[in-house]
């Protein structure tokens, strides 16, 4: 449920009025709530469900897609849209918790809640190649940002702070 597919599926009932889009969902089922709306949207057609992703598989996935929708309620960080970005997929996300943080200013935000908002965005994306493309450079420069080496130096700075304190 934090994940919000509700709102991308209506979504993407508002996207389709104007361009013609799918829907790819990996990970987890559909919820009586989400098969309710594939059925009163009219949905089947253009709506994927993949319960199952090896890790190794999901950046042709990323890289695959024209758009990431994550329009999330709680991340603790938000790695698919970091994923996302550095396979240079354009993200429309939500403004909830870390993930304006984690995005900065290399995907579109909108309001969790706010399946209209989330349409226009993913429109503005899927429509937009100059967007898109300023938006796959800006998600692959924020990409490189984060690194495991640089979280491990992070980590050790604090280790380093802490154990000062307590000497």
């Amino acid at each position: 449920p934090r994940k919000n597919v509700s709102a991308i599926l209506r979504a993407v009932a508002q996207v389709r009025r104007r361009i013609p889009v799918r829907f790819l969902q990996v990970g987890g089922q559909f919820r009586a709530e989400e098969r309710a709306i594939i059925r009163e949207e009219s949905l089947a057609h253009c709506v994927t469900q993949l319960p199952f992703v090896a890790r190794e598989d999901l950046p042709a996935l990323y890289a695959a897609a024209d758009a990431l929708a994550f329009p999330s309620f709680y991340e603790g960080f938000g790695l698919p849209p970091l994923e996302a970005m550095a396979c240079g997929t354009p993200v429309v996300c939500s403004n909830a918790a870390s993930l304006p943080e984690v995005v900065g200013e290399a995907a579109l935000l909108v309001e969790a809640r706010d399946s209209q908002g989330l349409a226009a965005r993913l429109t503005q994306v899927l429509a937009d190649p100059t967007l898109a493309g300023s938006l796959r450079a800006r998600g692959i420069a924020r990409a490189r940002q984060f690194n495991w080496q640089q979280v491990a130096r992070q980590t050790m700075a604090v280790y380093q702070k802490v154990a000062e304190t307590i000497r």
